[in-house]
């Protein structure tokens, strides 16, 4: 597949088959992490990959399903088959940049957005693309601080490593019931000369 049919199919989806990923699937997926960027080869990010139904559940409460679903939308986050729970250890950016190869006058580089975030997102992007290569279909979600503790508890995250979010992957249904107040429907394209500018 051509990287610019992928993106032509990368959208978060909200409705998924209960058919299982096989595990050697998910195993090609989760291993872009080994590939994802890092400032200065970091290697801060973390991934939980959640398969158990029970634990599913218990993250699609977590991140408030059931609300959800009594303002009238499908549940979608307890039936996507697989859960890819993405975290950064921001230390092992502190831990590299103060290695003598990476200071700065003997002091550790400022960061003027924290690269960990930075690469979170880019690994985020990379498992959709590689699901997407797979056949399969993803969307994200995440909860609200005040449920971190118990997602990390739940999962066993160690305290040093930050939540970040979710990527739900699977097979979409063929018929997906969309919301109708879904972001994609509400929201307008910006054009493309407020997004990109040329100096």
């Amino acid at each position: 597949m051509e990287l610019r049919e992928i993106l032509g199919r990368r959208r978060m989806v909200r409705s998924y088959l209960p058919d299982p990923v096989p595990e050697e699937t998910v195993q090609r997926i989760v291993t872009t992490v080994r590939r994802a960027p890092s400032a200065g080869f970091s290697q801060g990010h973390r991934l939980v990959v959640v398969t158990d139904p029970g634990t599913r559940a218990e993250l699609a409460r977590l991140a408030g399903e059931d609300e959800y679903v009594a303002a009238g939308s499908q549940a979608w986050i307890s039936t996507a088959p697989v859960h890819v729970v993405v975290g950064v250890r921001e230390e092992s950016y502190h831990e590299r940049y103060r290695q003598p190869d990476k200071l700065s006058d003997g002091e550790e580089i400022g960061w003027p957005a924290p690269y960990w975030y930075v690469d979170a997102g880019a690994l985020f992007m990379l498992l959709q693309l590689a699901a997407i290569d797979e056949g399969l279909a993803t969307g994200v979600y995440g909860v609200l601080p005040e449920q971190a503790p118990e997602l990390k508890a739940l999962l066993g995250i160690p305290d040093d490593v930050h939540f970040v979010c979710v990527v739900t992957i699977g097979h979409p249904t063929t018929d997906p019931i969309e919301p109708t107040r879904v972001s994609r429907r509400t929201q307008q394209r910006l054009a493309l000369d407020e997004l990109v500018r040329w100096d």
